[in-house]
């Protein structure tokens, strides 16, 4: 029984990567999913170079983009508040915009209440991610 007790921290390592690689592949990316996802946000959203925005700003490129910069958009007071408080849409900041509107830009003018399932935030962000 001692001979094997040197590999045991080599095989809890190799079981912890295992587990790592089965959670992170729970939350695989999936933007042809994203882009189903984002049929609830097309009554709103346009996702094309150059057009022009309609209820909602345009979200082509919005990744890294800062908050409220689309040219020609009536943001709210909120969303302009937090533009000059320097929010920029990295992943984080989409994904908790996305879970809760209300909670990342209070007072906002998104309507929508939010998604709640993970797997499709993760996939929306990989379908906008893809907007370049």
């Amino acid at each position: 029984m001692r001979r094997y007790l040197p590999f045991a921290p080599l095989t809890a390592a190799f079981a912890l990567a295992l587990i790592l690689t089965a959670a992170r592949g729970a939350q695989a990316q999936d933007a042809a999913a994203g882009a189903k996802v984002f049929n609830q946000c097309k009554s709103c959203h346009v996702v094309a170079a150059g057009a022009k925005s309609t209820l909602g700003p345009n979200l082509f490129g919005v990744v890294g983009r800062a908050a409220a910069a689309v040219d020609g958009f009536r943001y709210s007071p909120s969303m302009k508040e937090k533009a000059a408080g320097g929010l920029v849409w990295n992943d984080e900041k989409l994904r908790a915009y996305l879970i809760n509107p209300k909670a990342v830009v209070p007072g906002g003018n998104m309507s929508f209440a939010g998604l709640k399932n993970e797997q499709q935030v993760t996939d929306l962000l990989a379908y906008i991610g893809t907007l370049k």
